[in-house]
């Protein structure tokens, strides 16, 4: 069970996305992340805490020195959250801000995280 608070469990997931070593990042991941926690953003789909961990690596891959800042709070009712992050390049330029909705399982973990890139779309 994650002795993690939901906002600390965020914290934590946003650290492996941080993490350029493996086995740290995964030992970020088995605090905060379910074991067969589902991961879905506009460009993948996966399953499971490896796969997600091998995600996070082939994204660092192709944007080294990247990093992503929590810029909002947990917020979260009946283990459902949100919250808002950005990413910070190597130059010191912003990226677009973010938004994920996730859920938690019983154990505290996030067992779910969908992502959405970029601002809202504007109203039709």
């Amino acid at each position: 069970m994650s002795a993690l608070k939901p906002g600390e469990t965020v914290r934590t997931y946003a650290d492996a996305w941080n993490e350029p070593d493996e086995g740290k990042r995964l030992a970020l991941l088995e605090m905060a992340w379910a074991e067969a926690g589902v991961y879905v953003d506009p460009t993948v789909e996966l399953s499971g805490r490896q796969a997600l961990s091998d995600h996070i690596g082939a994204v660092q891959a192709k944007r080294p020195g990247a990093r992503i800042v929590l810029t909002s709070g947990t917020d979260e009712h009946h283990g459902l959250l949100r919250f808002h992050w950005r990413l910070d390049l190597p130059d010191g330029s912003q990226g677009a801000e973010s938004i994920d909705f996730g859920m938690l399982d019983q154990d505290g973990r996030l067992s779910r995280i969908v992502g959405f890139f970029g601002a809202p779309p504007v109203t039709d």
